[in-house]
């Protein structure tokens, strides 16, 4: 007789999960960064933590600029700004203007793994290598990710974003018809109030550097990507920085010179009108007078 076959479903194994997510970690020993929790699990935007992550995991000194960080991410630079204006806010980055040895002042960028970490001026990185105790036997070192705290740009690495018009009252109206057009010529290029209130003072310096509406809507509108990775308004603040020369004037068509009327004279030998700079003989007796010495 064979033996009982059970229907019951085996026993899951102890302490794993049945439902959500279920990490298959790796020891690292090397090239690794230590993230706190609060900052990976920040609620908001994924940008914005992105952005955080990326920074703290590069060594001291790279440059963390907008263009910098636009080079490695795919996002443009209105989403970068506003996830480095987030961090600053929620105290993870800071911007110090310091004056250097030479007297030039230059703006530093500070990053802290925590907010409100210490002065990283005063509260200088110990070396972790080096035993505590100088007359202990020292301990082998233990491999350590790169540092976190700060990461310095040498320079001035992000611009202070420039005020944003409040609504479209103090707009120019020239540049919001502008922008309302460029719609119509394509339906992606749909803009909100505030985003028209902040690109309207670009358009105006287009319009006072001698372009055109027709120009600058086909500037904006020509060679558009098939797919937007950020929002219209980013696609246009880019094309806007750069104010394109005006065009020459054109120089006026010089009209056909007429030559000047000559004045009525009295023929000397028939006593006839004709035109002549000067007094003489008219045509036919200049004629008569040829065929007659001909003769």
């Amino acid at each position: 007789m064979a033996d009982p076959q059970s229907n019951a479903r085996l026993r899951a194994d102890a302490g794993v999960p049945t439902s959500g997510v279920i990490h298959v970690r790796t020891r690292l020993t090397a090239d690794f960064t230590v993230i706190p929790n609060a900052l990976a699990q920040r609620r908001g935007s994924a940008v914005t933590v992105g952005v955080a992550v990326y920074i703290l995991s590069l060594p001291t000194g790279t440059p963390v600029s907008i263009a910098a960080l636009c080079a490695h991410f795919t996002e443009g630079e209105i989403l970068i700004s506003r996830a480095l204006r987030e961090l600053e806010a929620a105290g993870y980055l800071e911007r110090r203007r310091e004056r250097l040895p030479t007297g030039q002042i230059r703006t530093r960028t500070y990053f802290y793994d925590v907010p409100g970490g210490g002065d990283p001026r005063t509260d200088p990185d110990p070396d972790p290598d080096l035993d505590p105790d100088p007359d202990g036997p020292p301990e082998p070192p233990t491999p350590r990710g790169p540092r976190k705290r700060p990461v310095t740009a040498p320079a001035t690495t992000v611009p202070e974003p420039e005020p944003e018009p409040s609504s479209l009252a103090d707009a120019d109206p020239r540049a919001v018809a502008v922008l309302t057009a460029l719609q119509r010529v394509d339906p992606r290029l749909l803009l909100s109030v505030r985003e028209a209130a902040r690109l309207a003072p670009a358009v105006s310096r287009w319009l006072a550097a001698g372009l055109g509406t027709v120009q600058i809507v086909k500037l904006l509108t020509e060679g558009l990507p098939d797919r937007f990775l950020t929002r219209p308004a980013g696609i246009l603040a880019y094309r806007l920085r750069e104010t394109p020369l005006p065009a020459p004037p054109l120089s006026p068509t010089p009209r056909d010179e007429r030559p000047a009327v000559l004045p009525f004279q009295t023929c000397d030998g028939c006593d006839k009108a004709f035109r002549a700079p000067e007094p003489g003989r008219c045509r036919s007796c200049r004629s008569g007078s040829r065929l007659r010495a001909a003769c």
